[in-house]
């Protein structure tokens, strides 16, 4: 059974939201891998809590398309499939657009010299072909360079969806063929911003990140096909 902890928040929030909030990671990041069975007793044992919370938690989780409730097996962690894939990165897609002629408005030159760093960073860990840590760093400078806009509406969406593309981005940055050349773009998305030039900011992002998407299904595709060879 996967190794997983139930931590109260220091607020005040009901079990039920906690306990879904931790399993939903959980599910998101493959922690609780796709095919696992949610034996009642048993989770709710390990996340010390009663059974009651748990199955609100789970319906929630069911309503997300995380789990699937299988006549004589129970829950089950559903695998997530091109078109939860496609889904998920065309609502965050949409949603990072809407922000960019916030970002050209409010980024100002601090913003810019804290991209820039991130930028260097990336750099020395293309160099190192470190892929492990250079995804994590990837997905904070697209995140940074969002949170420029201030609009805490469409962020919040955004960062509903957050886990997903964490997850996701690592296989996709896996399919990059040149990192060097691809990473060109995350210097000229920060030019662009710096010039207020929201037209070609405009067109680079959407190109940028249709391609992420394109990369992470193209991926998905490889792996499933293997699965179905073995």
């Amino acid at each position: 059974m996967p190794q997983i902890t139930f931590q109260p928040m220091m607020e005040s929030r009901p079990i039920r939201d906690i306990a879904y909030e931790v399993l939903r990671h959980g599910i998101i990041t493959g922690e609780i891998p796709a095919g696992e069975r949610i034996v009642e007793t048993e989770y709710a044992a390990r996340l010390y809590i009663s059974r009651t919370p748990l199955r609100e938690a789970l319906r929630r989780l069911e309503r997300d398309g995380l789990v699937e409730y299988e006549m004589r097996r129970g829950v089950m962690v559903r695998a997530f499939t091109l078109n939860d894939v496609d889904e998920i990165y065309t609502i965050r897609n949409a949603m990072e657009m809407l922000t960019l002629p916030a970002i050209i408005q409010k980024a100002t030159s601090d913003d810019i010299a804290s991209l820039r760093k991130k930028l260097a960073e990336m750099d020395t860990l293309i160099s190192r072909n470190d892929i492990d840590t250079l995804s994590p760093l990837t997905r904070a400078f697209h995140s940074q360079l969002t949170q420029i806009c201030a609009q805490k509406r469409i962020l919040r969406v955004i960062e509903s969806q957050d886990e997903y593309i964490t997850r996701f981005s690592g296989m996709a940055i896996r399919q990059v063929e040149n990192l060097v050349e691809s990473h060109k773009e995350h210097y000229q998305l920060v030019d662009l911003v710096e010039k207020r030039d929201l037209e070609g900011f405009r067109k680079l992002t959407e190109h940028h990140i249709e391609d992420s998407k394109r990369l992470c299904l193209k991926a998905l595709r490889e792996q499933y096909k293997e699965q179905n060879r073995g």
